[in-house]
């Protein structure tokens, strides 16, 4: 990281502070002390209550603030109190210090390791992701500052939807509102406390719940955490897709909370593990909808097969009967989700990348797209599944890990079909989002995998009796080759690929260098209440999130008035078709941002759609008020 990082830190420090305060107040309270596993939790757990608290928060009629969580924070620190109270406390071993070393020492390490991916691969921390969905993004936070509004159904109003999961918007927003940064400075840094934070301590959880608090499983799990391009780093360049990024990062704890549920014995631990499981799903669902599928998949298989394993071990007639219940439950609710999230299929025309044979052997080695696969990662990967092969009590570990493959083989490496459609839909049938799923499923493989190899190596140290100081060394040698993984080709290669959309020059897709400086001069060139035409397309709505300047399209798919309509094709004729008047009238627009026709997928010559906007003249009605390069231009309408 850079000393042009400098700037982004105190809105890290204070997005990481919103991601760990609120969750480790109620695991304080709620879990014995000792225990490991609760404290990696601890960050699944705060954006649950951040999240809930900006839903809450209009509803208490209480702008969007620090109070709102405060008071969700106390709700649930008091509910966990009485919680234990009425359950019990646990009794936990104390944790040997190693433990603690390996608990603490690799998360710490594995944080910093994805900060220097996701910094590489952001540029720097003004840049914004040159990408379709980022338009909307970034506009929604704006909208959600200036309204003091960050609930589900405020975040949708920018794209003119009724309700959409605000999770990740709850987290910038109160990022940039108590740092005062710059709506793209405070993405990038609450990304950067998603990615490099909450997504290692969720795949720790998770390996701590399959593997209990071994230190092999703990650091492997935060070493492997920063191995695999395909998540993180692959959802914070694609789409961009944020809310599904954050989403997706509490997925290995929502499984984690489902096998500490299916693990539990007696009504307190099924009691704890199950209001653990609701709050970790209050995460996810409000992070994005594609995450709740994604943990209801994963967790629906790994459960329906340790029901059959517990039913086939116990042999008993009730069982049976519970657990066959339980599956036919399981499977209604999953019809029912599946028909209910279905997507517009216009909206889910992706079709495959590569053959099925490729599909197979990238998700095998977690290596999408061709990405070049890290041998480290890629052979605990392997081992993991040789391992569950030899004790069969083990293979229930493999099984998200073969659904996320079935889907991502499913959507990449196979053409359109009933079962595809049906299967892969509510992920708009695109292999992105599913080769996302890979690294969430695969950590725990990889991670039962190093297991299987310390376990050996330490047989064989015990039976030559190698003295400790070797072992210590060699321990030490295998914990640095560990964590170099995040520095290899799989990580590296993808964020090279990310790099490249977030890159700000005169080629740049969404916002070129020069737009960029025009946007960040409108508080100087135009008032507060002014009102900005221009296209979408073009990267100028992002006049609304750069410099909070109100614009009358704020995405590209915005509703739209016939006098909009009729500007977006027409304004150029401004000085000969009195209609363009009238119209600029019944909008209220004063101004308009012209930045040539080159859209957002590059394209300079698809700039067809709102082309009465792109390439304007100067005139009496359209006066040059400032400009930046050939391209960069802002107008100010006269004479109407």
């Amino acid at each position: 990281m850079s000393a042009e990082w400098l700037p982004a830190v105190p809105p890290f420090l204070l997005a990481a502070g919103l991601l760990i305060v609120p969750g480790l107040a109620v695991r304080l309270v709620g879990w014995n002390v000792r225990a490991v596993g609760p404290y990696l939790f601890v960050p699944a757990v705060s954006v649950a209550i951040v999240a809930v608290a900006s839903n809450l928060a209009p509803v208490l009629r209480m702008p969007w603030s620090l109070l709102p969580v405060g008071l969700v924070t106390l709700l649930a620190v008091v509910g966990a109190w009485a919680l234990r109270r009425w359950v019990g406390a646990e009794t936990v071993p104390r944790p040997g210090v190693t433990t603690v070393v390996a608990a603490a020492g690799g998360l710490l390490l594995a944080a910093v390791i994805l900060c220097w991916q996701l910094t590489t691969a952001f540029v720097a921390p003004g840049n914004v992701s040159q990408t379709f969905d980022n338009i909307v993004h970034l506009n929604s936070i704006r909208l959600a500052l200036d309204t003091a509004n960050s609930s589900a159904f405020q975040i949708g109003a920018t794209s003119d939807i009724g309700f959409y999961p605000n999770a990740w918007h709850s987290v910038v927003t109160l990022t940039a509102q108590l740092s005062g940064a710059a709506v793209p400075v405070a993405v990038n840094a609450a990304n950067l406390a998603i990615g490099g934070i909450l997504w290692p301590a969720s795949c720790m959880a998770l390996a701590v719940a399959f593997f209990g608090p071994r230190r092999t499983a703990l650091l492997a799990s935060a070493a492997l955490s920063t191995a695999f391009g395909a998540f993180p780093v692959l959802l914070m360049s694609f789409g961009v897709l944020y809310p599904n990024a954050t989403g997706y990062a509490v997925v290995p704890a929502g499984l984690a909370a489902i096998w500490l549920l299916l693990a539990a014995r007696g009504a307190a631990q099924r009691t704890r593990a199950a209001v653990l499981l609701l709050v970790v799903c209050a995460a996810i669902g409000l992070g994005h909808p594609n995450a709740f599928l994604a943990l209801f998949a994963l967790g629906t298989c790994m459960t329906l097969a340790q029901l059959i394993v517990v039913a086939l071990t116990e042999r008993s007639r009730r069982v049976w009967i519970v657990n066959g219940s339980i599956a036919l439950v399981l499977l209604a609710v999953g019809a029912a989700l599946w028909k209910f999230a279905r997507t517009d299929p216009l909206m889910a025309q992706w079709g495959p990348w590569t053959g099925t044979w490729q599909a197979i052997g990238e998700g095998l080695l977690v290596s999408p797209r061709s990405f070049t696969p890290t041998i480290v990662a890629s052979v605990l990967v392997l081992a993991g599944l040789v391992a569950a092969a030899m004790r069969p009590k083990r293979l229930v570990f493999v099984v998200p890990f073969a659904v996320a493959l079935f889907m991502f083989v499913l959507v990449s490496g196979t053409g359109y079909s009933f079962i595809r459609d049906a299967v892969t839909n509510p992920w708009y049938n695109d292999s992105f989002r599913l080769a996302a799923l890979l690294p969430i499923a695969g950590i725990p493989v990889a991670t039962l995998g190093a297991i299987a190899v310390v376990d050996a190596a330490r047989a064989v140290t015990v039976r030559y009796r190698v003295p400790r100081a070797v072992v210590g060394g060699l321990a030490a040698v295998a914990t640095v080759a560990l964590f170099s993984v995040g520095f290899g080709p799989n990580a590296m290669t993808t964020v090279a690929w990310a790099r490249s959309s977030y890159v700000l020059d005169g080629g740049s897709a969404l916002l070129t260098a020069d737009e960029m400086r025009l946007l960040e001069r409108l508080d100087q060139s135009t008032p507060d209440d002014a009102l900005i035409l221009g296209n979408p397309w073009t990267g100028t709505s992002l006049a609304l999130a750069i410099a909070g300047r109100d614009v009358v399209e704020r995405h590209i798919f915005s509703a739209r008035t016939p006098d909009e309509l009729y500007l977006d094709e027409h304004l150029r004729d401004i000085g000969d078709d009195p209609a363009v008047c009238d119209a600029v009238r019944s909008v209220g627009a004063d101004y308009v941002l012209d930045f040539g026709s080159q859209n957002v997928f590059n394209n300079p010559g698809s700039g067809t759609d709102r082309a009465g906007l792109n390439d304007l003249s100067p005139s009496g009605s359209l006066v040059l008020v400032d400009s930046e390069g050939e391209r960069a231009r802002l107008f100010r309408i006269e004479g109407c």
